[in-house]
């Protein structure tokens, strides 16, 4: 099978590209700008690309039969200062991964976000990021609709481990927390710090994906770990001193679950999050 995995230099991306790779029935490709992504995570027997999403006709010289399409801006908070990059990375960049898929006649597996289920249905527009994703959902729906095209929605929550993003604005929970941990810092944590997040393991994450990219077929595919964490619960997990930041807009308090479509397909999560950080905490937060 003839697989392209856009963003798949970052760190979801690129698990599911080593993944697909153990195959040898798979020829995987790479498509990404590195925004986010790195060349420290190329991973063994994968075609890399270097290209924007939106060009993605002239980058890509082949058919694939499967594309995963996970190369978006994908932050919350930050994404009210980069809406320039929110809509040529979200907007204008899907609408070419789609009618690429129209012309090709390849499966999509598209990245939707938890947001969708944010605070009782009411995050799809709390933020550049979030309007952004609900709108691309839609439109992979209506290609399908409309075209005739074969397509899942996949649903991230806060996925966690090896890859991920360590410093900087676009760092993650975890990750950042992690390399506190390791500096003496202290751990930073917004306001109000009650809002809860459904933490993921990457392994269990890609099993998911996998599966989702083999028998899915349309909407609501939660990745989602159903143990749920609030921010100040995991800073006291890893057992740093905690620093509250002022409250930010977009950031949301809660989000349903949504795995049943999933778990129909042989998914349950087998990972959790406290194991990891008593992990780190063994290899003095080193791993």
């Amino acid at each position: 099978m003839i697989i392209l995995v856009t963003g798949g230099a970052g760190f979801v991306g690129s698990h599911l590209c080593e993944r697909l790779a153990m195959d040898k029935n798979n020829a995987v490709y790479s498509l990404d700008n590195y925004f986010t992504g790195s060349e420290k995570n190329h991973v063994d027997n994968v075609t890399y690309i270097k290209g924007s999403t939106f060009n993605i006709d002239g980058l890509v010289g082949f058919k694939p039969d499967l594309i995963y399409h996970f190369g978006e801006y994908s932050r919350v908070e930050q994404s009210f200062d980069d809406m320039d990059k929110v809509w040529k990375f979200n907007m204008e960049g899907t609408f070419a991964v789609l009618e690429f898929v129209r012309k090709t006649g390849a499966k999509i597996v598209y990245a939707g976000s938890s947001t969708k289920f944010a605070d009782d249905r009411g995050g799809e527009n709390a933020s550049p990021y979030a309007w952004s994703k609900s709108t691309n959902t839609r439109l992979v729906k209506n290609y399908g609709d409309w075209y005739g095209i074969d397509y899942a929605v996949a649903y991230f929550y806060n996925v966690y481990g090896k890859r991920e993003i360590q410093a900087g604005k676009y760092a993650t929970v975890i990750a950042l927390f992690k390399e506190k941990m390791k500096n003496g810092e202290n751990l930073t944590v917004v306001s109000p710090g009650t809002q809860v997040r459904n933490f993921t393991h990457i392994d269990d994450t890609i099993d998911a994906l996998l599966l989702i990219g083999e028998k899915g077929r349309g909407d609501e595919y939660g990745i989602g770990n159903p143990a749920g964490f609030t921010i100040l619960e995991v800073a006291k997990i890893f057992g740093g001193k905690i620093e509250m930041l002022p409250e930010r807009r977009g950031n949301r308090m809660t989000a349903r679950v949504v795995t049943d479509k999933t778990v129909k397909l042989g998914w349950n999560p087998r990972r959790n999050l406290k194991d990891y950080i008593e992990e780190m905490r063994r290899s003095n937060w080193r791993s």
